[in-house]
């Protein structure tokens, strides 16, 4: 019989890496859930940290400890890890900056979701623009020599594109005025230029959403379109949070204007529940807790990820976004949000016959 990892318990280590706060329990209860720990629970430690996007905050912490306790081949494994992914982090910057430069002849230009991991990197390089789409594609392509990735449905409505750019093994994804699963989100992009900041990165300046924009960003992307949250979505927005760098009042009145308030206050509720567990107490607002559908206890770890429960929670979720979309007049936007149901439908049917929802989604 195959050894199979335990994810969860991996899933934790990472957890406690990253949000900890007390160094001598988190030391502890790394030692705890490693205890028995065979090869295999490594290597998916590793593939969690990757697919989490917490390799640089978590595995130079967990190096050091198993190092103090005397397990210097996985110690040393860690240091080699964490040195390959500095390098993939730093060649992608390279790439961002003069991509981001390029760009900025067709329209103002703001990095989203990816800087937001910093000091690690996402898995592929998001650039929101205002610009026309075909003055986008043709600096992608006739400027920076990109060679535009198949479209899906999903991708058309949303109004994005992918790109692959020589020498960079990250896709390029670019975001044209439109945000949300289905495109149906024009007044956020709006939102999210005009308030953009600069932050530095590598050496380098990029202009990045505020503080209040990265939550309705995050939130679209796991309470609307993924339907599960990674251990760097939880560290990102507890920080802005515990920094009291957000906003609230300004987020409510975003969030019921475009029809997301009920997800952006059940998301902060989410993350506030999972972030107690490892010793963060966070503060939201009344009105932010009076808002959640539901907290962080109906969240469970499957294949990978923290999964948020599509039925009923997410749906009535889209169902509040799609309602006031509709009575405020926004017909277009109602119209694309209106063929999620089908466009998942169809992605599902794929995936069980193909085994993949390649062209759909």
């Amino acid at each position: 019989m195959n050894y199979q990892p335990n994810s969860l318990a991996c899933c934790a280590v990472l957890s406690h890496l990253v949000l900890g706060t007390d160094e001598a329990h988190i030391g502890k209860e790394v030692f705890r859930l490693t205890a028995s720990f065979h090869e295999p629970d490594w290597q998916e430690l590793q593939h969690l940290a990757n697919m989490h996007h917490v390799v640089i905050r978590a595995l130079p912490r967990l190096s050091t400890l198993l190092e103090r306790n005397g397990n210097r081949l996985w110690a040393d494994y860690f240091v080699r890890i964490v040195a390959t992914e500095r390098a993939r982090i730093a060649h992608a910057i390279s790439f961002l900056k003069p991509i981001c430069t390029s760009l900025e002849q067709a329209g103002s230009v703001v990095v989203m979701k990816s800087l937001d991991h910093w000091p690690d990197l996402g898995s592929d390089l998001d650039l929101f623009t205002d610009g026309d789409p075909a003055a986008v594609i043709s600096i992608m392509s006739d400027l920076l020599h990109a060679t535009m990735e198949p479209r899906s449905w999903g991708d058309r409505l949303a109004n994005k594109w992918n790109f692959a750019l020589p020498g960079l093994p990250e896709l390029v994804e670019v975001h044209v005025r439109r945000l949300g699963q289905m495109g149906e989100q024009k007044l956020i992009g709006e939102a999210l230029i005009a308030r953009a900041i600069t932050v530095e990165r590598g050496d380098e300046a990029f202009r990045v959403p505020a503080p209040e924009d990265r939550i309705v960003i995050s939130t679209l992307q796991r309470m609307f379109r993924h339907f599960y949250m990674r251990i760097c979505d939880i560290a990102e927005i507890s920080q802005l949070i515990a920094d009291r760098a957000v906003d609230f009042g300004y987020l409510c009145s975003l969030g019921k204007l475009s029809g997301l308030w009920d997800g952006l206050a059940t998301y902060r509720n989410i993350i506030r529940g999972y972030a107690r567990q490892y010793g963060r107490s966070l503060e939201l607002p009344s009105f932010v807790l009076s808002g959640a559908r539901f907290a962080n206890d109906e969240v469970r770890f499957r294949k990978s990820f923290l999964r948020i429960p599509i039925l009923p929670h997410c749906a009535q979720l889209y169902a509040a976004e799609l309602r006031k979309l509709v009575f405020t007049g926004q017909i277009s936007n109602s119209l694309r949000l209106s063929l999620m149901p089908a466009l998942a439908t169809a992605a599902a049917l794929r995936e069980k016959i193909a085994g993949s929802d390649s062209g759909i989604w």
